[in-house]
């Protein structure tokens, strides 16, 4: 099963020091004990929300799993982490897991129709039927439409094509918005 998981930036969480590749334990019971992971990237913001400090991989859970049911969490006997992800890559998983999910639960972190980052998150993610986003240089905008089979729009505010504290939709295209 493909899975998330946050980390300090040495790869510690808990204490336990975890490697690239396999990493393997006895028991897995979510709230308990095992490797903590989520189906949903952004719920690793909740456990570890800030992305200075913080690494996110994409990750592969196996052996005994077992799930809570309080959000996309999950406990395994076997975790391999494939690929550390940059803030753009992590956005544009957590876009592909609401295309994949249309009906579960959105995480608080989605913003409705309009959103703008804030000083702590280095990206945005806007969902509705014509969402709009802005954000600082070097930002991420998500931007998902509702009501099509996975439009997203993906962006970073680089200075040149994508100006900062400027309105888009998800085609990228600057749209005129009153505040």
């Amino acid at each position: 099963m493909t899975v998330y998981k946050g980390f300090k930036k040495d790869l510690t969480c808990l204490g336990y020091q975890f490697v690239p590749g396999l990493n393997v334990t006895d028991e897995a019971i979510c709230r308990k004990n095992g490797f903590h992971a989520a189906e949903d990237p952004l719920d690793c913001l909740s456990y570890y929300g800030n992305m200075k400090e913080s690494v996110y991989w994409l990750c592969s859970a196996e052996g005994d799993i077992d799930e809570d049911g309080e959000d996309s969490k999950v406990s395994c006997t076997r975790l391999t982490l494939y690929k550390q992800l940059s803030v753009e890559e992590f956005v544009f998983h957590a876009l592909w897991y609401m295309i994949q999910h249309p009906n579960r639960e959105r995480n608080k972190i989605i913003q409705q129709d309009k959103g703008f980052t804030d000083e702590y998150t280095p990206f945005v993610i806007v969902r509705g039927r014509s969402p709009i986003a802005k954000g600082r240089l070097h930002d991420v905008l998500g931007l998902y439409v509702e009501g099509t089979p996975g439009e997203i729009g993906l962006f970073t505010i680089d200075g040149e094509q994508y100006k900062p504290d400027t309105w888009y939709d998800a085609r990228g295209k600057e749209v005129a918005h009153d505040e």
